[in-house]
């Protein structure tokens, strides 16, 4: 079972780009996922979390870098030399990461500047019904699951004309995929699942 970590989200693009740092070895290479037997049988502990590539982990090399890392496959050309003592000493949570993460940050703002822009007052209504949302769930949480019923509905059939207008122009799946800041993969599911409520 795989279960690697990515701390590192983006609200806008979901998981087409979750980030955590990826573990470097000293060839430049990035290591294949260490997997564990837990002894439960056939199920097995599969990661790629960074911090397993210490040197001591047994069936895991040993990293000597770290570089940020995203689940759409973007890998960061920066490489972070790691501090195995010191991450001994911290422990892996506390274990200073800006490198890696402040390079992911950086793709994260290239593929918002490669996405549509959203019209800043789409953008505003959307932060101000968030928040409204926000406060009608602890005070009227009711009133809440009303509005959410009514929203959910009006993006369906919103979603849907989108979806069907935006295939009808037969553009490219990568063209889709970069104007939704998601992967391909993501830009289909999701064309596909408004589509169906069309």
């Amino acid at each position: 079972m795989q279960e690697t970590e990515f701390p590192w989200e983006n609200e806008g693009f979901g998981a087409s780009h979750r980030g955590r740092p990826g573990a470097v070895l000293a060839d430049g290479t990035e290591p294949k996922a260490a997997i564990f037997d837990l002894g439960s049988g056939t199920h097995f502990h599969e990661t790629s979390d960074w911090w397993v590539y210490d040197g001591d982990t047994p069936l895991a090399p040993h990293a000597t870098a770290l570089r940020g890392a995203c689940s759409c496959g973007w890998r960061g050309s920066t490489l972070h030399p790691v501090d195995w003592q010191q991450v001994a000493a911290e422990g892996p949570d506390d274990y200073d990461t800006q490198g890696p993460h402040a390079d992911w940050t950086w793709h994260i703002a290239d593929v918002e500047h490669r996405a549509v822009p959203i019209p800043h007052d789409a953008a505003a209504l959307s932060d101000q019904l968030r928040q409204r949302l926000d406060a009608l769930a602890s005070d009227a949480p009711l009133a809440a699951l009303r509005l959410v019923a009514v929203l959910e509905s009006s993006i369906a059939e919103a979603g849907a004309v989108a979806a069907r207008i935006a295939r009808a122009d037969d553009q490219p799946w990568d063209t889709i995929a970069t104007a939704l800041g998601v992967t391909n993969s993501e830009a289909r599911t999701r064309l596909h699942r408004y589509a169906r409520h069309y």
